[in-house]
């Protein structure tokens, strides 16, 4: 059925569930998987906060936090798919925002499926917050399993 599934994770408590269950998922298809974790660019707020805080290379700063944090999240990821002998792959795609390096990360891979965590908002609070799940489900051109 679905051969190549990608996980996407920011590495919250919520993503983890999902990232369990697409793992699982994988397993009993016998399925290979991909974890992304996207980086978005950071906005102007944060390049004044920096800047305020006399940050000498702001850039720099945040790219290496970033990068750290991914790496902490895609290892975690890889741990738990050793040790169910699920084979995988592992991708940070910086300066995207979520949804769209979701979807982009798919097709470049020719995943089959994506899974991904949902907060299940609703209504005003999506419009506020907004939700990269629902995003990923309505642009995306292969099936979505949205875990909540």
């Amino acid at each position: 059925m679905f051969e190549h599934i990608l996980i996407a994770t920011d590495g919250s408590e919520l993503a983890d569930k999902a990232v369990d269950q697409g793992l699982t998922l994988a397993k009993a298809l016998g399925a290979k998987a991909t974890v992304v974790t996207v980086t978005e660019s950071w906005d102007a707020l944060s390049r004044a906060a920096l800047a305020r805080a006399q940050v000498r290379n702001p850039v720099a700063e945040y790219e290496q936090r970033m990068a750290a944090a991914a790496n902490r999240i895609l290892w975690s990821v890889g741990e738990k798919a050793k040790k169910l002998d699920v084979p995988y792959a592992t991708v940070h795609l910086k300066d995207r925002h979520p949804a769209e390096g979701i979807i982009e990360t798919a097709q470049a891979r020719t995943c089959d499926l994506i899974v991904i965590a949902s907060h299940g908002r609703r209504g005003l609070a999506t419009l506020l917050i907004g939700s990269q799940a629902n995003r990923v489900a309505a642009l995306s051109p292969v099936p979505v399993l949205v875990c909540r």
